[in-house]
């Protein structure tokens, strides 16, 4: 079990993690904002944000350590600068598959629905960074409890 007072990244099982951020975004296609915290609702997605709705990506996840690669090859990035809703740390996303299930703070369950995308278009993101890691790293998934999450909110797979 991972102590509350664990530094992030430090001492975390490749399967647990933490919520490093909570991003969010009025238009599609356009580097989110983070704003801490949210409500996840069932069916939906991230409350208020601009990808979410009655279909298979209605939340979308990225691990720091992705953002750190970019950061490491001269981008000027942070967390929502790929449009990403929750990104995290310290759990290793490429365990991930489609159908795993991860807890999200104290009650919110995800159900992974895709891992990667298809860009058809070179959106808003491409153009601004040069590059868009969603596509290979981009981890997608729908809600299947909802419930509030909040950076410093613990992240695990359950199934």
């Amino acid at each position: 079990m991972v102590s509350e007072k664990s530094e992030p990244g430090k001492g975390l099982s490749r399967s647990k993690g933490l919520i490093i951020a909570v991003c969010s975004s009025e238009k599609k296609g356009t580097p989110k904002k983070n704003v801490g915290a949210g409500e996840l609702d069932v069916g939906f997605g991230l409350r208020g944000d601009a990808h979410g709705g009655d279909w298979h990506r209605q939340v979308s996840l990225l691990s720091m350590e992705q953002i750190q690669t970019m950061k490491n090859k001269g981008y000027d990035v942070q967390p929502g600068s790929f449009a990403e809703n929750i990104c995290t740390e310290g759990l290793d996303l490429n365990l991930i598959r489609v159908g795993a299930r991860l807890r999200a703070g104290q009650n919110a369950v995800l159900e992974v629905s895709q891992i990667g995308k298809e860009c058809h278009t070179r959106c808003a993101i491409f153009n601004r960074i040069g590059e868009c890691i969603m596509p290979t790293q981009g981890v997608f998934a729908v809600v299947i409890e909802g419930g509030p999450i909040k950076s410093g909110d613990s992240i695990e797979l359950i199934l």
